[in-house]
């Protein structure tokens, strides 16, 4: 009479009753699928997704303040004047309530600002025959390819290995310094490095720390504005980047994330030591 086999377990020198190919019942049993998978709604996905329609927004208007200056349309004065006062208004609003200690960082900024805008003044010549040899199409082209990879590594809040908010600021000034080459006079070269400075330079330090999805609104309804009076054909391909990228990419990314992605954890997974802090929080 033959003896039962000895129950299996997951111990290679005790199953040498059983064949090398066999799988018992019991060997998938702590197999856990998504497990602890953070689920996200729709709701906090098209809010997610406003930093990315925000960039392109701000893009655009750069963009349409180097038209207005390359066809003459408006005065290089009057972009300065706006520049300045919209740039002022949000330095009031990112210093806040008024101390003494601010009073001091007021004071220390005003006198780089000064600086910064005397050597561009100075150096605006240089630059704005820098690139003066390269044609005007090269240019352009080239004006479109670096603003991609801003948009690309541009910092929105989430680590990833294309972030680099170095490489995306050098993009957004190297972009206005090509540009500057293809404007009438020095003066209109130095205005728009103004406006570089304050798009690329400023304008993320003062969105990185008041923020909020509902001041895409009005950016996207004066970008809309202003390019109903270039072409409306640039409106149509900017409202349907905004669909695409505000309707249908947060639909995509919460559909496929919530249904169809699939995490399978188990024993074999590396041990994860949590601390007592984490723990508590959990």
């Amino acid at each position: 009479m033959s003896q039962p086999k000895k129950p299996w377990k997951k111990n290679l020198y005790e199953n040498k009753e059983y064949e090398d190919n066999y799988t018992d019942p019991s060997f998938l049993k702590d197999l856990r699928q998504n497990y602890n998978l953070e689920r996200y709604t729709y709701k906090e996905c098209l809010l997610g997704v406003t930093k990315v329609s925000q960039e392109i927004s701000i893009v655009t208007l750069f963009l349409i303040v180097f038209y207005h200056l390359y066809q003459n349309s408006v005065q290089p004065q009057t972009i300065l004047f706006n520049s300045f006062t919209i740039t002022g208004i949000g330095y009031l609003f990112y210093i806040g309530t008024p101390n003494l200690q601010k009073a001091k960082n007021v004071i220390e900024d005003s006198k780089t600002v000064v600086t910064v805008l005397l050597f561009g003044f100075y150096f605006s010549p240089l630059l704005h025959t820098l690139t003066d040899s390269i044609s005007t199409d090269t240019i352009f082209s080239t004006t479109f390819i670096i603003l991609f990879f801003y948009l690309l590594m541009h910092d929105y809040g989430i680590d990833g290995f294309l972030v680099s908010k170095t490489i995306s600021l050098n993009c957004g000034i190297f972009s206005s310094i090509c540009l500057a080459s293809r404007l009438s006079t020095p003066f209109h070269a130095f205005v728009l490095l103004v406006v570089s400075s304050e798009v690329f330079v400023l304008k993320p330090l003062l969105f990185e720390k008041m923020f909020k999805p509902y001041m895409l609104i009005p950016i996207v309804l004066i970008t809309i504005y202003y390019l109903l009076s270039i072409s409306q054909l640039l409106l149509i391909v900017y409202l349907s980047t905004l669909f695409f990228i505000n309707i249908a990419c947060p639909y995509l990314f919460q559909r496929l994330h919530n249904h169809n992605k699939l995490i399978i954890s188990g024993p074999w997974d590396e041990f994860v030591i949590i601390s007592s802090e984490e723990d508590e929080n959990e």
